[in-house]
């Protein structure tokens, strides 16, 4: 009797160290689980993000346009709270544009055919990143404004000679340097084609001599806003490439900022 009394003892005693080590193991093996679901989620999120980036072409104009505002943001004075309301703004315009792709994707996958109903799915998605992108410009614009006239107004006030003559000069210079850099580079026409872009030149040269004249953000914007439309149209067409385009609107550019500093001791 002794003997079954002091066996079953050791042998409880040994079942409870198996289910003991049997219940870390248990608990080490679904903590790694854990461990390994929430990384792969995370590295999963992040090939979503660069997928958006690598496959949509207006994912690339907003990160080039968020990375612009908050580098400019760095030259302002903003408070904690504007700084927040600047953040979110960006971040709405980039999670509804990852949505809106999300649902583009869906829908593909589900029918390849015209459907009413898939259409209605895209453009209701793509009409929330547009709202979401007027919000962006609406924030931006309020926080921007008031600083941003002071600061130009500075700056141009230093560089200019509001003489209509000197926009004149600009415009023939512009003009001139264009057929001669076609000359130089052998491409296109006087008129057509070739690098730079004749065009974007001298759209970028008046936009630049309406802001450098009228020290005035409003004028300003819907002059370069009209100058990117007329260098769009270019690249649109097929007539010059981006890269011509590009060369184009920064040698109007510099080339009207060359005049009217030197209009400063004309």
């Amino acid at each position: 009797m002794e003997e079954k009394k002091s066996y079953k003892p050791d042998k409880e005693r040994l079942k409870e160290e198996k289910d003991r080590e049997r219940y870390k193991a248990f608990k080490k093996n679904k903590d790694k689980k854990i461990k390994q679901g929430f990384t792969k989620s995370v590295n999963a999120a992040i090939d979503g993000i660069l997928y958006t980036f690598r496959s949509e072409r207006n994912m690339k104009l907003h990160y080039l346009a968020c990375f612009l505002v908050l580098i400019a943001s760095l030259f302002f004075d903003f408070s904690k709270m504007e700084f927040i309301v600047l953040l979110g703004a960006i971040t709405l315009v980039v999670i509804t544009e990852m949505i809106n792709t999300a649902v583009e994707k869906t829908v593909d996958m589900v029918t390849q055919e015209y459907n009413p109903l898939a259409k209605i799915a895209k453009d209701v998605a793509a009409g929330a990143v547009l709202v979401s992108a007027i919000y962006s410009v609406g924030v931006a614009y309020i926080l921007f404004y008031k600083k941003l006239t002071l600061l130009t107004g500075n700056l141009v006030y230093r560089i200019r000679e509001s003489e209509l003559h000197i926009t004149l000069i600009c415009i023939v210079v512009v003009l001139i340097a264009v057929v001669v850099v076609k000359a130089i580079t052998f491409t296109g026409t006087p008129l057509k084609g070739g690098m730079p872009s004749g065009h974007a030149a001298l759209a970028f040269a008046i936009a630049t001599s309406i802001t450098l004249m009228t020290e005035r953000v409003e004028a300003s914007s819907l002059a370069y806003l009209m100058a990117l439309l007329v260098a769009q149209s270019r690249i649109e067409g097929k007539i010059h490439t981006f890269w011509e385009t590009v060369a184009g609107a920064i040698l109007g550019t510099l080339v009207a900022i060359v005049i009217f500093q030197l209009g400063l001791f004309y």
